[in-house]
Order: C-alpha cells, then structure tokens, then sequence
C-alpha cells in the first residue's frame, strides 16, 4: 500500500495578465535606468509575455512595442494593445518576430526584453516556486512548464536554493515538445510552427 501524497498548485492564471509572465516582465524593467527607458522597451511574444510587457510598461510610463505573430490569439492583441502598446504583426514563428524586433531596435534604439533569455526575466519567473515553497515549506518533486526556458531556469534556482534535494521536472505539449526533443538529440531543435495546444 502507498502512502497518500499530498498536491500543491500554484494558479498563475490568476496573476496579472493570466499567466506568470507578469513576474518576469515586472522585474526586467523595474531594473532598467531611466536612460535605458528612455527610446522605449520592446518585446516579441505570442500573448502572455506581450501583455505583461505592456501592463508593466503602462504602471512605469515607458513606451513599449511588442512583436506579436499574424495568427496570435486576437483577444491577445487586443489586450496588448488596449494595456498602451504599439503591436507590430510579424510571420508566424519565433524566428520572425526576433529579427522584426532587431530590426526595429537598431531603428530606434529600443531596449529588448527577451521573453526567457534574460536573467531578470528568469529571476522574476522564479519567484513562482519561491512563494510556492515558502508557503509549503516541505515540496519533493516540482513540475514546471516548459516553453522557452525562463520558468523552469529560474524555479530551478530558487527550488534548488531551498530545498537542494527537490527533483525539479519540465513539462509541455506533445505538439510542441522542443524542449524534450532536444534533450533526447542533444542539440537545440525548434518547433516552427507549433499547432494550438490547450497551454495556451
């Protein structure tokens, strides 16, 4: 007989936006200088990441551009859009809404906030699994979802700085498993045009 076991949720789809992207997006810019500010910030995302940029823009009166793909979900955009940012639609993968954001960067002088790649983006993601395990105290296994790393990269941290015995798991879609794929090939291999998956 197994010993029952006991299931912590942490529901960021009551954060901010919808999602724990508020957290990193939040933690980004309030550690930007005013001059670093000053030409405006710029994001590319599909949804969360955008609308979190632009409400954390909106609350630190700094101009922000999102890069956001032609298919993203229009109630997205919309939010984006009506948070105060300037949305500009761009392909469809991630490979197009990066180099549409270079672009616009060396036209305007923009700073870029990377949605995961980006060590204040991954701290401030991180306090997901702070909170959670401060509030816990006891946690031996921690699932995070996967998409371009930031989450997992700064729960990691935090989990591992608590409790250095936690097993820490990645978790995503089988329609838009890179992440697992590229383990198992041990190279980096991409999803470019992933199908809509219920993450979303």
């Amino acid at each position: 007989m197994t010993s029952a076991k006991r299931v912590v949720i942490k529901c960021e789809n009551f954060q901010r936006t919808g999602s724990f992207k508020f957290r990193g997006a939040w933690n980004a810019i309030r550690r930007l200088t005013s001059a670093e500010r000053e030409n405006g910030i710029i994001a590319h995302s599909s949804g969360n990441f955008a609308q979190a940029v632009a409400l954390v823009a909106k609350i630190t009166h700094t101009k922000a551009t999102i890069v956001m793909p032609n298919n993203a979900i229009p109630s997205k955009i919309q939010a984006t859009k009506e948070y105060g940012a300037e949305v500009v639609l761009c392909g469809i993968n991630s490979g197009d809404r990066a180099k549409m954001a270079e672009e616009l960067i060396q036209k305007y002088e923009y700073k870029l906030i990377h949605p995961f790649d980006d060590y204040r983006v991954i701290f401030g993601a991180g306090t997901t699994a702070f909170e959670l395990i401060s509030a816990v105290r006891k946690l031996d296994l921690l699932l995070v979802p996967v998409g371009g790393g930031g989450l997992i990269s700064g729960c990691s941290i935090a989990a591992k700085g608590l409790i250095p015995s936690i097993k820490v798991v990645g978790v995503e879609p089988k329609n838009a498993d890179d992440a697992y794929r590229s383990f198992q090939l041990g190279e980096r291999v991409p999803v470019e045009n992933p199908s809509f998956n219920w993450a979303e």
